[in-house]
């Protein structure tokens, strides 16, 4: 398992990393809150939009209670290097490092507060187009050859949709 996974992004300049980790049990979130909010350089782990700030910080941010945290860091210069990362997310954070992956995520995800925050609240009941029915039967001809985390083909096609649906409002809220 590796502290923190690189992923690609094709919207982005090849120049331009970000790197992920994720973390369980942690116990200076609020240390960790507080760097962030002081504007600390060393901290520069997510975008925030400065107009909403308040309102990141309440719904997405860190608070003092958070035990599970997902660090990000966007690398614009190749004077970062991942070792450095990697050691100031071991000095910084008192927690257990998990792998970055979709089963591990989708068990820190609150889907129906998902759901709430993005207003999707009746998207998911209701996906009766043609799209959504044939993406379905695809997820369900798989069977668990993808489901690691041990939900059904339905419930990875319901969270797949949700995915879109979030992603699609946060491109076009970052557009406006």
């Amino acid at each position: 398992m590796s502290l923190l996974k690189t992923i690609p992004l094709a919207h982005v300049p090849g120049d331009v990393e970000v790197h992920v980790a994720l973390f369980e049990n942690v116990k200076n979130a609020g240390f960790l809150q507080q760097q962030l909010l002081n504007g600390n350089n060393a901290f520069e782990y997510a975008f925030i939009d400065a107009s909403v700030i308040a309102e990141s910080f309440r719904r997405f941010g860190i608070s003092p209670s958070t035990t599970a945290l997902l660090a990000i860091k966007v690398s614009t210069s190749s004077t970062i290097k991942v070792e450095a990362i990697k050691q100031h997310l071991l000095e910084s954070i008192e927690g257990v490092s998990l792998p970055f992956d979709d089963s591990e995520i989708a068990r820190f995800t609150d889907m129906a507060n998902v759901q709430k925050i993005y207003k999707l609240t009746g998207a998911m009941r209701g996906s009766e187009g043609s799209n959504s029915k044939r993406r379905e039967a695809e997820t369900e001809k798989k069977g668990n050859l993808n489901n690691m985390n041990g939900t059904s083909g339905k419930e990875d096609a319901e969270r797949k949709r949700l995915e879109m649906l979030v992603l699609g409002l946060m491109a076009l809220r970052g557009a406006t």
